[in-house]
């Protein structure tokens, strides 16, 4: 047997880790090995459809269309099959329709890029060139209205400690769901 000669195995162990590494970069990328065209962020898109106080349908710049999903928040069911409509979700739908409906949004995304019927999961924000002066953060607006609860679901959390702050003023002040609804 050969003695072992120290640091004989640096050469390729060293090599080892950095394929390792790069494999492990790769992992945490945006990109998709499966080679579909998922979307990067941000993006901007145009809404066609609002769907409910927390789900809209967009088109994407490359001509395609998504069901979009606001992270972070959950409004009261207004089009869940079997379903009945809750208290104040026709409100909340409506005042999503106002604030965004055929109009150009951003999409940021979070860890996770879709849920589990496929749907885009986002953060969705006006550009300021939307709303004539400061750019307006849909989700946390809904919240500020009282028109939507906190919906935190690991790992698309980035903003769950803003999102409960919110949602405990708009409760304290009874707006929307908090003053009208049994929750």
């Amino acid at each position: 047997m050969r003695p072992h000669r120290r640091g004989a195995l640096r050469g390729p162990l060293f090599l080892c880790l950095i394929l390792i590494a790069l494999a492990l970069s790769r992992c945490g990328s945006d990109g998709d090995d499966r080679g579909s065209a998922e979307p990067r962020g941000p993006v901007s898109a145009l809404v066609t459809d609002v769907v409910d106080g927390d789900t809209i349908e967009v088109e994407l710049p490359d001509g395609s269309e998504e069901d979009v999903r606001y992270i972070g928040i959950d409004t009261p069911e207004t089009v869940k099959p079997g379903e009945p409509v809750e208290c104040g979700g026709p409100r909340a739908h409506d005042v999503n329709e106002r604030l965004v409906a055929g109009r150009r949004v951003t999409l940021r995304f979070d860890a996770e890029r879709r849920d589990q019927y496929d749907r885009l999961l986002a953060y969705v924000y006006l550009p300021a060139a939307e709303t004539g002066g400061r750019p307006m953060f849909v989700n946390a607006e809904l919240l500020r209205r009282g028109l939507a609860r906190t919906l935190t679901i690991a790992p698309n959390d980035s903003f769950a400690d803003r999102f409960a702050r919110i949602a405990a003023r708009a409760g304290a002040r009874g707006r929307g769901l908090w003053g009208r609804c049994p929750l």
